[in-house]
């Protein structure tokens, strides 16, 4: 039966970061409905499912515990780690994902693992109706991407305090609600926090898919194009970004601490 595997993404150590299971599957997909239903029964922010063609490409998706979606980072960075750890994928080479948002990369760096993805900048727009309220916080900057909405705070410690009514928030037509600020930390250049009730994610603890956003908005305001970022859930987790054209790299580590198998 196909293996199963907890990993802490975005961290160097247990119990902190992003948790994603990963499924890895001998020689394509399941069905749907089974792997939607193994979603929701480790009922974890992702769920990956991957195999290996006999080209040495791994297709890829990803589930919440009630949809499937089009980009995950952790979910990626800890198929990435299993992949290597397992020995399923060969430690000296970079990865291939085919996935619903395109050919992906992952390869090691050091202590890291290194994504490749595409950028998803925001474009300035007004608040729909109701967003605002729910996130409880009054922007400097609203902007929407592909899948999200960006709200940029003034500060810090206002970021912190945010305490959505998710309720609310999720009947807002979208993914989910990026919330940013500048970092009054020395080691970090931004924080972020990231809310996707209608997803079935009350708030993600370390967000991949939400850095392709963010970090173009903050290269641009900073100048710069490599960035560290910190996104400040009760968890935690820190993410290296790059801009490189329309792309983003993202930078973390990840642990397992769990692994079995489904049963049938």
């Amino acid at each position: 039966m196909p293996p199963l595997f907890t990993v802490d993404a975005f961290t160097d150590r247990p119990f902190a970061g992003n948790p994603a299971a990963v499924c890895l599957l001998s020689n394509g997909w399941a069905d749907d409905r089974w792997m939607q239903a193994v979603a929701a029964e480790t009922n974890l922010a992702e769920t990956a499912f991957a195999w290996r063609r006999p080209d040495g490409v791994f297709p890829l998706r990803w589930m919440t515990p009630l949809v499937e979606v089009d980009l995950c980072g952790h979910a990626t960075l800890a198929t990435a780690h299993v992949l290597w750890k397992t020995g399923t994928a060969d430690p000296g080479e970079a990865i291939r994902f085919d996935t619903r948002s395109g050919t992906l990369t992952a390869a090691r760096r050091g202590d890291e693992i290194e994504l490749d993805f595409p950028a998803k900048p925001a474009e300035p727009t007004d608040p729909p109706p109701g967003l605002l309220e729910a996130v409880g916080a009054a922007p400097r900057f609203v902007g929407r991407n592909q899948f999200d909405y960006l709200l940029e705070l003034g500060s810090a410690s206002e970021l912190r305090t945010l305490r959505p009514d998710f309720r609310r928030l999720g009947a807002v037509d979208c993914r989910g609600v990026i919330v940013t600020a500048p970092s009054d930390d020395k080691n970090f250049d931004f924080f972020s926090r990231f809310f996707a009730p209608a997803v079935g994610i009350d708030e993600d603890p370390v967000t991949g898919s939400a850095h392709c956003c963010l970090a173009v908005h903050w290269a641009g305001k900073l100048g710069k194009a490599d960035l560290t970022g910190y996104q400040a859930s009760a968890r935690g987790g820190t993410v290296r970004v790059s801009v490189v054209g329309d792309r983003v790299k993202l930078g973390g580590q990840a642990v397992t601490v769990m692994r079995g198998e489904l049963l049938p």
